[in-house]
Parts: structure tokens; C-alpha cells; sequence
């Protein structure tokens, strides 16, 4: 057994995950590779061949690189736990009129604690990836999530939903390099082919990127029971009609097919009336918000008006607000400046710092000034 303890490492075959097994297999831990397989695409009906975390070659590629240097990898079948959870909300959510954002619920519900759960059985002290962010101890005793060095490539807004009990036992190496000097380990290591390797930025069950499609596959009968609705402005007027109110996301501007002249972009979107709502950029912008299912992660309670950078979408950069604690795990965000483009059921990530506080899915938005 290692000093440094057992870790389990999840091996997508990708860059960023071969190096932290190699890293932390140079440190010292005893490492244990482990791949898993969330999603087979070629059975959803999509036109695209499978692609990152369930790309055959993918697996070779970390096995490969588990016994070059030494250490043990296997591969676990999660595709039960995944489509029966994520997908099938991603799904939901849409139908609902929100915008979901797979990937936190994937990380939050599903692979860290399929990891734990592996971890476990194999007799491992840690579990690892590689994402860009970074886990310390704070002062009062809670596990802290904090952003990446490289901001370009910072993952902590995705990572929000992970409790203590997971943080405590994550180990996130990559957080204090530059994604250029991870790059430079890989052809250190000898894998010039892995540093040249591209990324994939697209929702792994949607590897087509054609999210619409998607839902159409899943959902039978999907376009007779929504074709045809109207847009509307924000009076109610009827501006035309639309294809249906899940194929249209808050803040949408392109796509459309509506010609008002003048841009337009999607403002509210009402299932119960297949009704989609059109306005001007300055309708986006809301100055408050509500955001539920919270996740308390540098304290165990949110303050009366303790302040934060909220961001509401991955690459957001974020705005000055005050947040009030609300009843059923609820907080009132009230922006210093409205934010634009407020999404139902996309997240909601507050920093203090480099550090994140909380986060938490947007129930919805408002403007009062």
C-alpha cells in the first residue's frame, strides 16, 4: 500500500485524465484506472458514431495507458444509472420549458458517486479526475471548491452539486496548471498523439449536437403535439408561429425563422400553452432571481445579504449580488445590475473569491426596477 494512500482515477482515455493518473501515479498513490461507460449513441437513433466517454477507442487508449505504466484499469458499465437518471431528465426538463444542464446533474448524481461506490469495493482511499478546479480544507472544517488557474479551461461551475462527503475524498490535480503545461506532461510522458487530441465540448448522449433531434427520437409523437404554436410579444400579441416551445431555449436569437425587422430573441417560454415569447435584448435582462435545490459547500448557511459573484451559465463572468436565504432550500439573488438571459433550470454558481459558496438550479427569474 502506498504512504500516499489508494486512489481511483477516472480514465475517459483524453488528456486531461491520462495526465492526472500518470501525475498522481508519479506522487506516490497507489492508482487504480477505471473507465465508464454512460451512453451507447448508436442505439438512440442519432447519425453521429459514438463519441469522448463512450468512444471504443477512448477505452483502449486509457488501458493502454494504465499498463504502459504499471497500474491497474477497468471498465464499468453505468449506462442503467446514467440514461435512467440524466437522460430522462434531460428529457423532462425540456418538455418542461427549461434548459437543463446535463452535465452538473451527471457529475452531482451520478459518476461521482458511481466513483465512490467503485472506490469502495476496490478498497481505494481517494477518487480523481480531471477537471480543471480545485478542492482545499477550509478553516471551519468544510471542503471548499475553488476555480482553476486557468480560467479559460475552470470547471468549478460544474461541480457545484458535490457534497462533502464527495469533496472530502476528491482529488482534483490539474486545478493549479495551465491547460498548455498539461499539454507539454502528455509529450513528456510520450503520448505526442494524446497532447495533439481534440476536445469535445458537446453533451456526450448528443454527440451531434442536434439537441432537437434528440428530443424528437425520445419523445413519440413530439412535433404532432407541438407544431404550430405562436409566438407572441410580451403584451400577448401573435407574431407568428413556431415548431414547437421545446426547441427553443431562453436568450435564443438564431433559428427563429421569424423576420420582424429587427432582431428578436426569446424572452419566457410557456409550455402549457406552447406559447413562446419574443422581445428586445434589454427584455432579457432581470435584476432578481429565485434558485432552489441548494448545495451549501464553503458554509453550511447563506447569510441575509451576504454578498457573491453569481454566475448563471458556464461562461458567464458573472455579476456583483446579494443573496437571501428563502424556505424549501431557497435564495433570493438580487443582481447590482440586471443579468441578461436568465434560464430556468440552468445553474446558478456563487463565488466568493476564487471560492465557491453554493450553487444551485434557477427557478426563475424577474425584473422589479
Amino acid at each position: 500500500m502506498s504512504r500516499k494512500g489508494k486512489v481511483l482515477v477516472a480514465m475517459s482515455g483524453g488528456i486531461d485524465s491520462t495526465v492526472t493518473a500518470l501525475m498522481l501515479n508519479d506522487q506516490g498513490y497507489e492508482v487504480v484506472g477505471i473507465t465508464m461507460k454512460t451512453w451507447d449513441y448508436t442505439g438512440s437513433g442519432g447519425g453521429k458514431k459514438e463519441t469522448g466517454c463512450c468512444n471504443v477507442d477512448s477505452f483502449n487508449d486509457a488501458r493502454q495507458a494504465a499498463v504502459e505504466h504499471g497500474f491497474a484499469h477497468y471498465i464499468f458499465d453505468i449506462r442503467e444509472e446514467f440514461g435512467g437518471f440524466v437522460v430522462e431528465n434531460f428529457v423532462d426538463e425540456y418538455m418542461a420549458g427549461r434548459t437543463p444542464n446535463p452535465c452538473v446533474l451527471c457529475n452531482t448524481h451520478i459518476k461521482w458517486r458511481a466513483l465512490l461506490k467503485r472506490a469502495d469495493a476496490l478498497g481505494c482511499d481517494f477518487i480523481a479526475t480531471g477537471h480543471y478546479a480545485k478542492i482545499r480544507q477550509h478553516d471551519n472544517g468544510r471542503f471548499v471548491i475553488s476555480k482553476a488557474v486557468d480560467d479559460t479551461k475552470d470547471q468549478s461551475y460544474v461541480l457545484w452539486g458535490l457534497q462533502q462527503d464527495l469533496l472530502s475524498r476528491t482529488l482534483l490535480p490539474l486545478g493549479p496548471y495551465q491547460k498548455t503545461e498539461i499539454r507539454q506532461m502528455a509529450l513528456d510522458y510520450g503520448y505526442p498523439e494524446l497532447a495533439k487530441k481534440s476536445e469535445s465540448y458537446e453533451i456526450c448522449f448528443v454527440p451531434d449536437n442536434d439537441y432537437r433531434g434528440f428530443l424528437k427520437r425520445r419523445v413519440d409523437g413530439l412535433e404532432d403535439r407541438v407544431n404550430g404554436g405562436n409566438f407572441v410579444d410580451k403584451t400577448g400579441k401573435i407574431l407568428g408561429q413556431h415548431k414547437g416551445y421545446p426547441f427553443y431555449t431562453i436568450g435564443q436569437r438564431k433559428g427563429l425563422d421569424i423576420a420582424l425587422g429587427r432582431p428578436v430573441f426569446v424572452t419566457r417560454i410557456d409550455p402549457d400553452t406552447n406559447t413562446v415569447v419574443l422581445g428586445d435584448e434589454a427584455d432579457l435582462e432581470q435584476d432578481e432571481m429565485t434558485v432552489g435545490k441548494l448545495n451549501l459547500i464553503k458554509y453550511d448557511t447563506i447569510t441575509p445579504g451576504m454578498e457573491a459573484v453569481t454566475k448563471i451559465r458556464y461562461k458567464d463572468k458573472g455579476g456583483l449580488s446579494n443573496l437571501y436565504p428563502g424556505e424549501n432550500n431557497t435564495v433570493n439573488v438580487r443582481f447590482y445590475e440586471a443579468a441578461k438571459g436568465i434560464a430556468p433550470g440552468q445553474s446558478a454558481v456563487f463565488y466568493e473569491g476564487d471560492d465557491v459558496i453554493a450553487g444551485g438550479h434557477i427557478h426563475a427569474g424577474r425584473r422589479t426596477i
